[in-house]
């Protein structure tokens, strides 16, 4: 019966599973070292924008959400182990009792199985520390969990603070545009009405003449009234019709409040006929013209700052027949009261 029960006690080897128990737990520990690390490394660093900070919280918290996890896992390994470990520990204690009993049945069976029962005492007392030792790893992993899960907490309301400033940013930045666009219609109906204005004392002067042409939001003069053929310099005969312009232009500037930003626009446009002489393109002879006009208007006191020239060459006609009478209405200088 002796040797039955010594068999039975050697066929339950429980050192490779302790052994295995501690190296888990050990491996465990440092990784939670490193994580924890990983983790105050990542939560020191600084967020430098509103997009940047968004996108970071929202890596950590799912990057600390699966160290989490694996984390509670690791910490059930540790309990299963442990309650294996207690198994064991029950085994051993009954084991222990049993032989007890066994010895009290016969001296001599006491006497030989009494070196046995101190050294599953001892091999009982060694389980009962790395139970302790256990319980002591395991209750460290809760604290690194509980330590964790504040730390989730602490993103999470960084998170909802900064999604909070962000809102309050788009109502600002909505408001702003809405009074802006309010601010910059009430511009365009000032503007609007000082055109209205300008285009009115426009029609008295230049009353009555068959070669200017209102059209649409433009006062259309044909070049012939400024220009020789094929030529940009200003002939005689338009610099009394220019110095009625400039002196309704002056008056404009000092009707118009200053912080308003307008242009009196010289668009300069020709037919598509090729040009000939000092001009290499339509582009140059139209461009020429109407810096011609501006700067005549700003030698009779217009503000340089309120004219505009452009060249329009061939690219703008008002009718695309080919024809003289298509070509001279192409030909022409207009003038817009416009934005700058």
């Amino acid at each position: 019966m002796a040797l039955s029960s010594r068999r039975r006690y050697r066929a339950v080897d429980y050192w490779p599973g302790f052994v295995d128990a501690l190296s888990t737990l050990l491996l465990v520990i440092i990784f939670l070292l490193t994580v924890f690390m990983i983790a105050q490394f990542l939560l020191g660093r600084e967020v430098t924008g509103k997009d940047t900070a968004l996108q970071r919280l929202n890596a950590q918290i799912e990057e600390l959400t699966e160290l989490l996890a694996l984390e509670r896992a690791s910490g059930r390994t540790a309990k299963e182990d442990v309650a294996n470990m207690r198994a064991s520990l029950l085994a051993i204690e009954s084991e222990r009792d049993r032989l007890k009993a066994d010895a009290e049945s016969g001296a001599a069976r006491a006497s030989a199985e009494g070196g046995r029962a101190s050294e599953l005492s001892g091999a009982l007392d060694k389980e009962k520390e790395l139970s302790a030792q256990a319980r002591s790893q395991v209750e460290l992993l809760n604290q690194q969990i509980s330590a964790l899960r504040r730390q989730i907490a602490a993103l999470e309301d960084a998170l909802n603070a900064s999604e909070n400033r962000d809102r309050e940013s788009q109502a600002k930045i909505a408001d702003l545009g809405s009074r802006l666009n309010v601010a910059l219609a009430q511009r365009v109906q000032e503007l609007n009405r000082y055109r209205s204005d300008f285009f009115g004392r426009l029609r008295q002067i230049l009353a009555d003449r068959p070669d200017v042409r209102v059209v649409g939001d433009r006062f259309v003069f044909q070049s012939e009234l400024f220009f020789d053929t094929g030529k940009a310099d200003l002939t005689e005969a338009a610099k009394p019709e220019l110095d009625k312009l400039a002196s309704a232009l002056i008056q404009l500037t000092q009707d118009i409040p200053p912080d308003i930003n307008w242009v009196m626009r010289v668009d300069g446009h020709t037919d598509i006929r090729p040009t000939r002489g000092a001009f290499a393109s339509n582009w140059e002879l139209s461009a020429d013209r109407a810096i011609a006009v501006v700067q005549y208007l700003v030698s009779k006191g217009v503000p340089p700052q309120r004219l505009l020239a452009a060249g329009f060459g061939e690219f703008q006609p008002l009718d695309t027949a080919e024809n003289d009478e298509a070509y001279k209405k192409n030909r022409r200088i207009e003038l817009k009261l416009t934005e700058r």
